[in-house]
């Protein structure tokens, strides 16, 4: 159903079962997928590329231009994935020459507030909270989970079933499978809950457990806990990829909580 107070572009191509609510505006370089929902007073700008089954609530403005000084008018695109659920007055800007587009992946949701800059990649199955500031060139791996009005630097990567804490300022890339709290932001374990709910056996957790201890915990620089994670802990999915994240860090990742100073560290006063 397309409402008559909708304006929607000639040229924008929307597909078969699309609802679009009353005072929606529609641009003309605009794709909809089959079965999506455009809620009331949404804007939906050149390039936005929006998938099947998606959700659209009001307010929310898709494929503006970059908030970025060095935008030059390039031909650029914002996906949204199938299945994908942008809440009240989310904003997705879309790509600068750097990437090309920004993209959120499929069955993602993403609450009311949140702003995504231009050139961030969003993986699948997604949850980003209420009001969290996501600034450029981020990439978010899949399951990634982003607690409410946390803010994340340009150029941050944040690794696939990583949990990020409420109120967090992120400045470093958090590694795959941990989770992220406190300030300044630190490990704070493994994400232990969300990878049994899907399907991580315990061998599998428990070893994640063991390599991010070796990581935080063990008392080495990065570099020889990294040597020391491949000679002790087996080969594997999981493993590969957290090293190879770690290793690929142009940021640095976070760093492990802080010990406690005691009596045993040294004489007592």
């Amino acid at each position: 159903m397309i409402s008559p107070l909708a304006y929607i572009h000639p040229s924008a191509r929307l597909a078969q079962g699309v609802t679009v609510e009353p005072f929606t505006t529609i641009a003309a370089d605009v794709e909809i997928g089959e079965g999506s929902w455009i809620g009331p007073n949404v804007t939906i700008m050149d390039g936005a590329r929006i998938g099947k089954h998606c959700q659209i609530f009001p307010g929310a403005v898709v494929s503006a231009v970059p908030q970025d000084l060095k935008f030059a008018g390039e031909q650029t695109t914002a996906v949204i994935g199938d299945y994908t659920v942008l809440r009240e007055c989310v904003t997705v800007n879309r790509g600068t020459v750097d990437r090309g587009r920004t993209v959120v992946g499929s069955h993602c949701l993403l609450q009311a507030y949140v702003h995504v800059a231009h050139d961030c990649i969003i993986g699948d199955h997604c949850v980003v909270s209420n009001s969290v500031q996501i600034a450029g060139h981020v990439t978010v791996g899949d399951w990634a989970i982003l607690g409410g009005t946390s803010a994340i630097h340009q150029f941050v990567t944040i690794g696939a079933h990583a949990f990020l804490g409420g109120g967090s300022l992120v400045r470093k890339d958090i590694p795959p499978f941990v989770k992220a709290a406190r300030e300044p932001l630190t490990y704070a374990g493994i994400n232990s809950v969300g990878l049994r709910r899907r399907g991580f056996s315990e061998e599998q957790v428990n070893e994640l457990h063991n390599l991010y201890r070796l990581l935080f915990l063990g008392g080495m620089n990065t570099q020889d806990a990294l040597a020391r994670i491949e000679a002790e802990i087996r080969p594997s999915t999981e493993r590969d990829l957290a090293l190879d994240f770690v290793r690929a860090a142009t940021r640095g990742i976070i760093k492990g909580p802080k010990r406690e100073r005691t009596d045993l560290d040294g004489d007592a006063d």
